[in-house]
């Protein structure tokens, strides 16, 4: 039975600390929709979108009135398209990029996700075709974000990936300069991809997934450092069970509005995000949170053990409030989506090695991190293969989205606005990797994947 002060305490939440459904994502089976003739196949993924998604939009909506309970995004994620598009007699995957987005604007979501493609053993042709369509796919899309995965725990690294996803990092950056390289923010390299993320850039929808299905992602970074205000000084065992706790009560919000969707639109629910997923607003951060356990600034010795109590704890709240929990699950660092990150950047307190650490514990990896444009193709790789490697040994989802903001230096700022925010240009290690990308193959998986 919900009493009357909880109601109360929900409402605050969401009023004065930022509580939200950061999104409700509706992932689509598309590969009903292959066709040797790439015309008939976009014709059969725009109908397909638009079929099912028609309505996504307005129950959102309807949601969040009814209920009171902010939805900032709707969004899409669709079966990578290089295995839908590989069937096709043409070469330029551009055109899959241009329907998808197509799609988008006419069903009026934020972002569609699935211009990606799994090589994390080796490419296929549509393999190949879908990663050397992405810097012109999005450089001339609004919403379309892309994904590809080069590493498993299983598999190992595909370093030939790799190398070439620091070339294609370039160039997008590049086509995008007079955005500040805003296509890299729509592209992640992952390990251990999920197949039911709903966030972006990195949500597509995975063919173990069903024809149609909800997944939601939460957020409320701002409640929890609200709920650690109350326990201050007090020991870790507290701040835990705190922790814990306001993660049940952010999920038990996730999973209603899950289910009222999936109702709704008569799909199936599938998985609710526990993620923290911050926000350039002031009172909405990560680092915050992080620095409410006592550290003068996020980056500070002791930041690492704090996340990964954070992590921990949401987890473990979280997954008590819904039936299915699933996606990444945990909290991000993004530091242009980041007040606390931000400020913990142009301080001198937070830099990339700091950053990569910290990844050992959170929900992702490296996550929309400007640095200098002049930053070398290989060096980009090698931060990727870093972020690969402690994905695979620790059997984690990691992933790298930097933007190599072209003609900024570090020290110096890039906007992109919204939810992608702004992003302090951070500095890189200069000395060079080169020799060492240029190895190419594969780097095995650990001795603990063999586990049949």
């Amino acid at each position: 039975m919900i009493n009357s002060f909880e109601i109360l305490e929900t409402v605050q939440m969401i009023e004065k600390q930022k509580l939200d459904i950061r999104t409700i994502t509706m992932g689509i089976s598309l590969l009903d929709c292959c066709h040797s003739d790439i015309n008939i196949a976009c014709d059969r993924i725009y109908d397909k979108i638009t079929s099912c998604a028609e309505d996504l939009v307005k129950v959102g909506e309807q949601i969040s009135l009814e209920y009171g309970i902010p939805i900032i995004n709707k969004r899409i994620a669709v079966t990578p398209i290089s295995i839908i598009a590989a069937s096709a007699d043409e070469d330029d995957y551009v055109k899959f990029a241009k329907t998808l987005d197509r799609a988008a604007q006419t069903v009026g979501v934020n972002f569609i996700g699935g211009f990606s493609t799994l090589v994390h053993k080796g490419y296929t042709k549509g393999d190949m075709n879908l990663i050397k369509a992405i810097p012109e796919a999005l450089d001339i899309t609004e919403t379309v974000c892309s994904s590809v995965n080069v590493a498993t725990s299983k598999s190992g690294i595909n370093m030939d990936a790799v190398r070439q996803m620091g070339e294609v990092i370039k160039e997008t950056a590049e086509r995008t300069a007079d955005r500040d390289g805003i296509g890299c923010a729509k592209l992640v390299v992952f390990a251990n991809a999920p197949e039911d993320n709903p966030f972006m850039a990195g949500a597509f929808h995975g063919v173990g997934e069903p024809e149609c299905v909800i997944n939601v992602g939460v957020s409320g970074p701002g409640t929890v450092k609200k709920a650690l205000e109350s326990v201050k000084g007090k020991s870790f065992d507290v701040v835990s069970e705190t922790i814990k706790k306001t993660a049940f009560k952010i999920t038990r919000m996730g999973q209603l509005v899950a289910n009222e969707a999936a109702k709704r639109l008569n799909v199936p629910f599938g998985i609710v995000d526990l993620s923290l997923a911050p926000t350039p607003d002031v009172g909405d951060s990560v680092a915050r949170i992080l620095e409410e356990m006592g550290l003068e600034s996020c980056g500070a010795p002791g930041t690492t053990a704090a996340l990964a109590l954070l992590n921990d704890a949401v987890k473990k709240g979280g997954i008590m409030a819904s039936s299915h929990v699933g996606g990444l699950s945990g909290a991000f660092i993004p530091v242009s989506e980041d007040e606390g990150m931000i400020a913990a950047v142009n301080s001198g307190s937070l830099n990339i090695e700091k950053l990569e650490a910290m990844t050992c514990v959170c929900s992702v990896g490296l996550d929309m991190i400007a640095i200098p444009g002049d930053t070398s193709a290989h060096t980009i790789s090698a931060i990727i293969a870093d972020e690969a490697a402690i994905g695979v040994i620790n059997n984690k989802t990691t992933a790298v989205r930097i933007i190599p903001a072209p003609g900024k230096n570090a020290g110096d700022t890039v906007e992109f606005g919204g939810l992608l925010g702004r992003a302090p240009v951070m500095e890189v290690n200069r000395f060079s990797s080169e020799d060492f990308i240029k190895r190419g193959g594969r780097i095995p998986a650990p001795v603990h994947s063999f586990k049949n």
